[in-house]
């Protein structure tokens, strides 16, 4: 198995497209390795070099209920009564810790995006 590392955007690109012809290979055959070796690779590179910031956390809160076809009632476990969750969803109201440990447990929002500071 011949495989260099990613050390730039030609690089990259050529994987990119590598991969896309291995896209059905099976899992287990030199193929299937191939592709989960270079999967791996370009994982690492757009890391370091395409870091994500984690969403505000309304904006998280807004996410997972519109995928989820949920109401601002749904959220009254978690945040309170009706009146609250609008304070939150409309920001006049920071997230509690409480909130936010009920948000994550609930509804599997990252922690991590709950607990940055609001845009």
């Amino acid at each position: 198995m011949d495989i260099k590392p990613i050390r730039n955007e030609a690089d990259y690109r050529a994987t990119l497209r590598e991969i896309e012809t291995l896209m059905t290979a099976q899992a287990g055959s030199p193929e299937g390795d191939r592709l989960d070796v270079l999967v791996t690779l370009v994982e690492a590179y757009e890391r370091a070099h395409f870091p994500m910031d984690l969403p505000d956390p309304i904006e998280a809160i807004k996410f997972v209920m519109d995928q989820r076809g949920l109401t601002p009632k749904d959220l009254e476990p978690a945040i309170g009564r009706l009146n609250r969750v609008y304070e939150v969803l409309n920001r006049t109201r920071p997230l509690t810790l409480a909130m936010i440990r009920k948000l994550h447990d609930a509804f599997g929002i990252p922690a991590e995006s709950l607990i940055r500071k609001s845009a």
